[in-house]
């Protein structure tokens, strides 16, 4: 049987402490090459019309192996969004409808998707769909505008409670591999699916726990530096949030010459493409393309995503990225102090024996050993007596007048 005792608020103390747990990302799960299958695109936006058509995904995951396995984890989310504003946007746009609808050239694809993708975000970080990102963050000149991101969204599962300051660093190849087609007599090579051989750099978030920002919906935020010049700032990271923000004009080389066939509105067939395929560019196909605004405008976003996954961050088993998440482990101490004058006796019967004797002391000892228990469990009750929660000792615990014992309980939520 237990004996009891109030406690006080002097008691009882709260704390929170983080757990930290280290988190890479591998190349070959972002780019899944032939070898395996842990990026997944999502079939959601199908257009009609000329030819067989075009289906995107508005977003693709990556996964820590085959998603097709039931132990596969979704590791993060990866799309691209254009500010409505930009001038990616404006090259393409023919002007409105009636009902105020943002028109686009034939040869543009999922424009209205990308903005409204930008404005999601916009929503959910900035406060306000209409907002517009900037690295550094808050930055109100027109240079770092980020009017073409590359949006990252990790799972809650890996970012946790939020992303560690100073821990996210990723690889990145800013140049494509360089095209021969303006080459007299060299047939036309895709610069679309093919891994560039050098020019990767590190951005990281480095200098971010000395310049602290914070976005009043989206929380805690980080610039995303050139690790190789930490005064370029090429995007935000939102801790709590696990999202970073990319700026596309400033982590690859936008203006380098693209080619390759990606998916068009094109019913029939030519000397170079097949029905439904077409060449990049807004104005004459392939001769004058380069990477923004031709194929951010002309490919749709599983295009521009499947080029960036499978080229840009590398094909092999070396590490993409890599951060530290944090995990909040919110604690109740409670002090349950037994002074040398208490819980030195049991109200259990069998404490006793028939003659009413300690059976604890030897007989003939009464004046020489002391009363004394063994403390084996804790048990924390409510104001009704009802038990709320028990804590069990690893081992008995002696209990006399000479000792005064405080047994600290832990809960952690």
């Amino acid at each position: 049987m237990s004996s009891y005792k109030d406690l006080t608020a002097n008691d009882i103390k709260t704390t929170t402490t983080f757990l930290n747990q280290l988190v890479n990302v591998v190349s070959q799960d972002v780019s899944s090459s032939a070898s395996s299958s842990t990026r997944k695109s999502y079939q959601v936006f199908v257009t009609g019309g000329v030819g067989p058509g075009i289906t995107s995904s508005l977003f693709q995951t990556v996964f820590d192996q085959d998603f097709s396995l039931q132990t596969s984890n979704a590791m993060f989310d990866m799309t691209v969004g254009l500010f409505s504003g930009s001038n990616t946007v404006s090259v393409a746009t023919t002007g409105e409808d009636a009902n105020g609808k943002i028109l686009f050239t034939s040869k543009s694809v999922m424009m209205r998707e990308k903005i409204n993708i930008y404005r999601q975000y916009a929503q959910f970080l900035l406060g306000d769909a209409n907002s517009r990102f900037a690295a550094p963050f808050g930055s109100s000149t027109s240079a770092n505008q980020i009017d073409e991101a590359m949006f990252l969204s990790f799972k809650r599962l890996f970012h946790r409670d939020g992303i560690k300051r100073e821990t996210f660093a990723m690889k990145f190849y800013q140049t494509g591999v360089m095209s021969n087609h303006e080459q007299s007599g060299q047939p036309i090579r895709s610069t679309l699916d093919v891994t560039s051989t050098s020019g990767s750099v590190i951005f990281t978030d480095v200098g971010s726990s000395t310049n602290v920002e914070r976005s009043q919906v989206g929380g805690d935020v980080g610039n995303i530096v050139d690790a190789s010049n930490t005064n370029r700032t090429v995007g935000n990271i939102f801790y709590q949030q696990g999202i970073v923000v990319l700026d596309l004009a400033k982590i690859i080389s936008g203006s380098q010459h693209v080619s390759g066939v990606i998916p068009g509105m094109r019913s029939g067939t030519s000397r170079d493409y097949a029905s439904g395929e077409v060449g990049i560019g807004t104005v004459d196909e392939e001769q004058n393309a380069k990477y923004i605004p031709d194929f951010l405008v002309s490919g749709s976003i599983d295009a521009i995503v499947d080029h960036l996954a499978s080229t840009r961050f590398g094909d092999g088993s070396t590490v993409a990225m890599a951060f530290q998440n944090e995990t909040a482990i919110n604690s109740t101490l409670i002090f349950c102090r037994a002074e040398a004058d208490e819980f030195n006796f049991s109200s259990n019967p069998t404490y006793t024996n028939d003659s009413g004797k300690l059976r604890v002391i030897d007989t003939g000892q009464e004046n020489q050993q002391l009363p004394f228990t063994m403390v084996t469990t804790v048990g924390l009750y409510n104001e009704a007596d009802s038990l709320l929660a028990v804590a069990k000792l690893s081992r008995p615990v002696e209990k006399n007048e000479e000792k005064d014992i405080t047994f600290r309980v832990r809960l952690d939520f």
